[in-house]
């Protein structure tokens, strides 16, 4: 999180980062969960399994309006402003706490590491 501006689709952490900093600080493009869903019912996916050539036309799209705010230096630092202000839930000891907790079902342990090549202490 480093002032980049995000564009992408609405899944994995874009989301969170959407409810962060404001869809209108990101570009999004791509069919929606309700959409995707149709589309693998009608078998129109199939050799698509990322479903890039179903989401080409918003992204070129997209990238269109990505260029448009790039001119406008202060919609785009505003942007960028807005994108390094919302990005302390994304630091990495956030993370790595969550997913101890959440999904490994792990505890902090206490347990210090020597420094690299020095000698563990045998206490």
């Amino acid at each position: 999180m480093n002032g980049a501006l995000t564009i992408g689709t609405m899944d994995g952490a874009n989301v969170e980062m959407c409810e962060e900093m404001g869809r209108e600080n990101m570009f999004v493009f791509g069919l929606t969960v309700d959409q995707i869903t149709e589309l693998h019912k009608t078998g129109l996916a199939y050799d698509d399994r990322f479903l890039l050539c179903a989401d080409y036309a918003d992204y070129i799209r997209v990238q269109g309006e990505v260029e448009a705010v790039y001119k406008d230096e202060q919609k785009w630092a505003k942007m960028m402003l807005m994108n390094i202000a919302s990005s302390g839930k994304f630091s990495s000891d956030r993370t790595i706490r969550e997913y101890a907790r959440d999904i490994w079902g792990v505890e902090p342990s206490n347990l210090k590491l020597p420094p690299p090549f020095e000698p563990v202490d045998k206490k």
